[in-house]
């Protein structure tokens, strides 16, 4: 796996912690030159900054941008770094929340714009951005969007978040038909739970009752870890998956399907 992304340059969001730090280390050790793009440099989790990590490990070269994927100046901020690196050949639309979790009926309208505005908007126009500069390079590309389990079946007590991310998948789809012709491929992944800060301090799964019941009734018999989604990010934004857009992929040790 080592050459798979040689030469490349990718920008990440969110990126300084969990799913999204998996991502570019991964990236890096394929090759890829990476921005970081994120709120903040510090992983939420403690450890050095990704960045920092990357170019400690590797021979990549990685830069931190700060980025709120709500404001389009900023997504376009770090699309424009990358050109720095060669121009933008990946872009992972990887940041966003959990947001409210209580029933439909007590959802506030400023929690559901919050949550609609990062995991959907935030990826609506990452998308674009990318996309614009891609097609301006006359190169391709790839543009992976993060998605969940919940953006393919409806999970009640976080409805704003399944909207969101039903929302992703279908986005990924209409972009994908729009994009083809460009030589630009558009997918999306749906992790199940995966051991991140969202899944050990936000919304805590990990370490409690609710992870030994769900790996019990899950087909591998195991949770996921950031590098399970790392490992499939790596095969979307490489030439191994040169013939697929337009798809979803499950991370999730089969859950979804067999629940």
């Amino acid at each position: 796996m080592a050459a798979l992304l040689d030469g490349k340059t990718a920008v990440v969001t969110g990126a300084a912690s969990g799913n999204g730090r998996a991502i570019a280390r991964r990236f890096a050790t394929a090759g890829a030159d990476v921005v970081i793009a994120d709120l903040q440099a510090e992983d939420r989790m403690g450890g050095d900054p990704t960045h920092e990590v990357i170019e400690g490990e590797t021979d990549a070269r990685a830069a931190f941008v700060e980025c709120d994927v709500t404001d389009r100046d900023d997504l376009g901020a770090a699309v424009s770094r990358a050109e720095e690196f060669g121009g933008l050949d990946a872009m992972v639309n990887n940041a966003g929340i959990v947001g409210p979790q209580k029933p439909l009926t007590e959802v506030g309208y400023e929690g559901y714009r919050q949550l609609m505005d990062a995991n959907l908007d935030g990826v609506y126009f990452g998308t674009q951005i990318a996309a614009a500069a891609m097609i301006d390079r006359g190169e391709g590309g790839s543009i992976i969007n993060m998605s969940s389990v919940a953006g393919l079946e409806g999970t009640a007590g976080i409805t704003p978040y399944s909207a969101a991310k039903g929302g992703v998948r279908l986005f990924t789809y209409a972009a994908a038909a729009d994009l083809g012709p460009e030589g630009i491929r558009v997918n999306a992944i749906h992790p199940g739970a995966i051991e991140t800060a969202m899944t050990t301090e936000g919304s805590p799964v990990f370490g409690t009752e609710q992870e030994e019941q769900m790996s019990a009734v899950t087909p591998l018999r195991r949770l996921g870890q950031p590098e399970d989604v790392a490992n499939v990010v790596l095969f979307l934004a490489s030439e191994l998956s040169d013939f697929v857009t337009a798809e979803s992929i499950a991370i999730d040790g089969g859950l979804v399907n067999t629940a």
